[in-house]
């Protein structure tokens, strides 16, 4: 069966069109929430829509293990799969996973230019021409907004998008009244989309609350599955 097939009411679309300029390539995007709330799965769900698309992602780590990583492409690929009901899912699977590639970090969880330089290298000489690059546990707490300045002069220079997560950790209030992550004001200018999630109501809103052209009212009509974790319609 054909990739357009599990591709098809790609939640990703409706992200798509909720933000001004939709989600171009040069475009920093970052998914903000407490811890276990669901920022690895919605990444992840991202990444697979990006695969199926038969486009090339790079999945950047800061945890000496790459098990978990790969444990959770899996569970949401065969959780994927299991919704649209496919048959051949390891076949599937295992093509598709071909365009992806795994790169693990431990400096302190910031992309720095040595970082930079490694995911350079892998795009322009490693012949994996990455359109999409996932940051799984950027270290907002110990960046500034010269190192996010960085990434989005990367993104434009390779022509890529980058989805960052960050996990909000203040003991103090976590969202001002617009759902923004007050722990990210300071950084409100150095990306272009930010996105929250939350519980409410027994389930994980997703929410734009900044693009390119400031905050954003109107609500994305998407959410977490909290059973499946897969991004999901309300």
């Amino acid at each position: 069966m054909s990739n357009s097939v599990m591709t098809s009411k790609s939640p990703l679309h409706i992200l798509e069109e909720s933000v001004k300029g939709g989600l171009d390539k040069g475009k920093v995007t970052v998914i903000a929430s407490k811890k276990g709330v669901g920022k690895t799965a919605c990444l992840v769900h991202i990444a697979i829509e990006k695969l199926l698309e038969g486009k090339q992602v790079l999945h950047v780590s800061f945890s000496k293990r790459t098990d978990y990583i790969i444990s959770w492409y899996e569970d949401l690929f065969n959780e994927l799969a299991a919704a649209k009901k496919i048959d051949n899912v390891a076949e599937l699977r295992e093509t598709t996973m071909k365009n992806r590639v795994i790169m693990s970090f431990v400096q302190d969880g910031i992309v720095d230019k040595g970082i930079l330089a490694s995911l350079e290298a892998m795009i322009s000489q490693g012949n994996f021409k990455a359109d999409t690059i996932i940051v799984d546990g950027y270290n907002f707490q110990k960046a500034e907004s010269a190192d996010l300045d960085l990434l989005k002069n990367f993104a434009k220079k390779m022509n890529v998008e980058i989805w960052i997560s960050a996990s909000l950790k203040s003991d103090d209030k976590i969202f001002d009244e617009n759902d923004f992550p007050v722990e990210l004001a300071k950084f409100k200018n150095d990306v272009d989309i930010i996105i929250s999630l939350r519980f409410k109501n027994d389930a994980i809103q997703m929410k734009v609350v900044k693009d390119e052209g400031g905050d954003v009212k109107d609500d994305v009509k998407l959410m977490l599955d909290a059973k499946t974790l897969l991004i999901a319609e309300k």
